[in-house]
């Protein structure tokens, strides 16, 4: 299943005076007349898509929801990959500066694994997770399936997950930066080792009732116990986002 969003684009907050069409930036291929001054990506889209599926005689169902569209077609079909090569043309194009153009409105672009016809539900859920992926990170197209193979950390970079993991550690930062002592280091340090007292000290080069005094004010200044599972989950990710790019 696919859920494609039209979000505004450059051309929104910027006036265009002429229409362009998108070419794609790579292998040659055009991509369709995507989106001029006033244009709609969301059709253009349900024409590739149509189009596909019709050459190909496939069954295929595109459902408009406002600024959505959401397209159900054969996993791996004919229309399916038309939609992924429309998609990845627009990104590529927008990534090439000289082919870029001042669009009005762009495309996002999600995509589940292949479901079969008796799981659109979960299919949908999946679509619409990519699409918020895509979204978040600036992406004109992104599989779920890209999801599970890769890392939780470039999610880290959401500027949400960025602002929680400031506050949780300001204090700590705010209490290394009198000079008193190095508690993010630290529990950094302790965190990575599980909590191996000897191993994370002599990654410090500490004595190891250093470190345990060290954790200790840690404890104290944030009020949490790291004796629980979901504070050292937490503290985690929160050092992990503050050094993700």
């Amino acid at each position: 299943m696919i859920v494609a969003e039209s979000l505004p684009g450059p051309a929104a907050r910027t006036p265009v005076t002429a229409a362009k069409s998108v070419t794609a930036a790579k292998s040659g291929a055009a991509a369709p007349d995507a989106v001029d001054a006033g244009g709609d990506p969301l059709g253009a889209l349900t024409e590739t898509v149509e189009s596909a599926a019709a050459r190909s005689g496939e069954a295929v169902l595109v459902v408009p929801e406002g600024e959505r569209l959401v397209v159900l077609a054969a996993d791996e079909g004919a229309a399916v990959a038309a939609c992924v090569e429309y998609a990845m043309a627009l990104e590529a194009a927008r990534a090439v500066p000289e082919q870029a153009v001042a669009e009005e409105y762009e495309l996002v672009v999600g995509l589940s694994a292949p479901t079969g016809p008796i799981a659109a539900a979960a299919a949908y859920k999946q679509a619409e997770q990519a699409l918020s992926v895509a979204r978040r990170r600036g992406r004109g197209f992104v599989e779920h399936e890209q999801l599970a193979a890769g890392s939780v950390l470039p999610l880290l970079a959401d500027d949400a997950v960025k602002a929680f993991a400031d506050g949780l550690l300001r204090a700590l930062h705010e209490h290394d930066a009198t000079g008193r002592g190095d508690l993010v280091a630290s529990l950094r340090a302790w965190l990575s080792r599980h909590g191996q007292w000897d191993a994370a000290a002599a990654d410090l080069g500490v004595h190891r009732h250093t470190l345990r005094y060290r954790m200790r004010r840690v404890e104290e200044i944030l009020g949490r116990s790291l004796d629980d599972p979901d504070v050292r989950m937490e503290l985690w990710l929160a050092l992990k986002a503050t050094t993700t790019e």
